[in-house]
């Protein structure tokens, strides 16, 4: 059992930026994928950003270019920037972990408990 907690997002204008952070209680944690999701009122969870154990990231189109994953293996954090903000990013985010790369949510077995990101026009 990985235990995911967030903490970061919350309130900012359009243009702005915000970091997400994710903390994992788990010794293994250099060895799992971590992604980041998020989920819009009325719409599905979808993929944001994910990072290998060994760094390799991928993006949304939505958000390649603005967003930036990390992670610090030995303190057992993954990060989530996010530059130039828009409305349309508004949504309650999750971290994830998981055991392969992956774009889907059930590829991640764990999951953070969420946190609300408002863009203010």
């Amino acid at each position: 059992q990985v235990q995911l907690v967030q903490s970061g997002g919350g309130l900012v204008q359009a243009g702005g930026s915000l970091r997400l952070s994710c903390a994992a209680a788990e010794r293994t944690f250099s060895e799992y994928t971590m992604g980041w999701f998020r989920q819009a009122p009325g719409k599905e969870r979808e993929f944001v950003a994910a990072i290998t154990w060994r760094g390799t990231t991928d993006y949304a189109t939505s958000v390649r270019g603005r967003f930036t994953i990390s992670r610090d293996n030995a303190k057992n954090w993954v990060f989530l920037q996010m530059n130039s903000l828009n409305p349309e990013d508004t949504a309650v985010y999750y971290c994830a972990a998981g055991s392969s790369v992956g774009i889907r949510a059930e590829q991640y077995a764990y999951w953070g408990q969420g946190t609300q990101v408002t863009v203010a026009s």
